[in-house]
């Protein structure tokens, strides 16, 4: 594998490539395991832009999807339970031990893929998903493309293909702080998010299917505002989708964050109908992580778009079918630049 460091072994014996790429004031360290986003920096700014690990024997251990490519479902299906054309399936409850998170415990961001291309500013990657792997339907032949480009910005370029109907729905999962890197909380962080409507959960982490109105609560991030600012004098926890649109379409943006120690700033573009925003309340890890910094809670934000959570089981959502023929594409955007 030209121009691709080793960077580890898995437990089953297969081998984990590191490449390095550059472009647009970016230089960005790419895993081969869960397509991860390993280390992100931008030029004049000393920090790293995202979470993540040293040595890849921390990522199985520690990661919580660290930069990686979560599917073949992003975010929860409630029991893990779904049906198409009146066919019914259950796939792995990784989560809570009864609802799928990101894929199950084996997912897409936890499993070495394929190198397909790399170019000095691009990498290219793909992962073959069998039938019937984690109760998914379907042979899902996915791709992902990172690429750096100016102005200082990462794109993810992501596409599948299957045999039979399935469901589809990929997001990347890094965590970002524009700080310094996790060495301290994102709660000072300005976010802005333009969603009119967010989708509020149950005690699980499950949407309700209500589709609520920001207007008036805690997730009203139409003017940027600190993430950490408390609503109503009590201090709240982010992990829920914000509602964008009703489907995929062109490039729009669907947040901005600034950290107001540096100034330095992030725009999110995707083609996505939602977005998940977690305030990584719950990221502290024992092991240290790039550069030695030790994360405690909410040393990183994510920001991820996406399908609407639990869509296979509320019609009204949008929805993740794929069907043979048709191909699944998201391009996403991350944009960053200094004050």
């Amino acid at each position: 594998m030209a121009d691709a460091e080793e960077f580890g072994t898995t437990a089953e014996g297969e081998a984990v490539h590191r490449l390095e790429i550059k472009g647009g004031g970016l230089t960005a360290r790419i895993l081969t395991w869960g397509a991860v986003v390993q280390d992100l920096r931008l030029a004049e700014h000393d920090a790293p832009l995202v979470l993540g690990f040293e040595s890849f024997e921390d990522y199985p251990a520690y990661s919580s999807y660290f930069g990686a490519i979560a599917g073949r479902y992003a975010n929860r299906i409630s029991g893990g339970r779904f049906t198409i054309e009146g066919q019914r399936f259950q796939t792995d409850t990784n989560f809570l031990g009864k609802h799928t998170l990101h894929g199950g415990s084996k997912s897409t961001g936890k499993r070495v893929w394929r190198l397909d291309n790399r170019g000095s500013d691009f990498v290219t990657m793909a992962l073959r998903d069998p039938d019937g792997f984690m109760g998914f339907p379907g042979t899902l032949d996915i791709q992902c493309t990172y690429r750096l480009k100016l102005p200082g910005t990462l794109s993810v370029e992501l596409s599948a293909i299957t045999d039979q109907a399935t469901l589809c729905n990929l997001a990347h999962h890094s965590y970002f702080n524009l700080n310094d890197g996790g060495m301290n909380d994102v709660l000072g962080h300005r976010m802005m998010i333009p969603a009119q409507a967010y989708l509020p959960v149950d005690g699980e982490l499950i949407p309700t299917g209500v589709v609520q109105p920001v207007e008036g609560t805690a997730f009203d991030f139409l003017m940027p505002r600190p993430i950490g600012l408390p609503f109503g004098g009590k201090h709240v926890d982010y992990d829920h989708n914000f509602c964008l649109s009703a489907s995929r379409g062109p490039l729009k943006q669907m947040a901005w964050a600034q950290g107001t120690n540096s100034g330095v700033e992030m725009e999110v573009w995707s083609t996505e109908p939602g977005l998940q925003f977690y305030d990584g309340h719950k990221v502290a890890r024992e092991k240290p992580g790039l550069g030695g910094r030790i994360y405690k809670a909410n040393a990183g934000f994510a920001v991820e778009p996406q399908i609407w959570p639990d869509s296979p089981n509320r019609s009204y959502f949008p929805q993740a079918l794929l069907w043979p023929g048709d191909r699944y594409r998201q391009v996403t955007e991350y944009r960053f630049r200094l004050p």
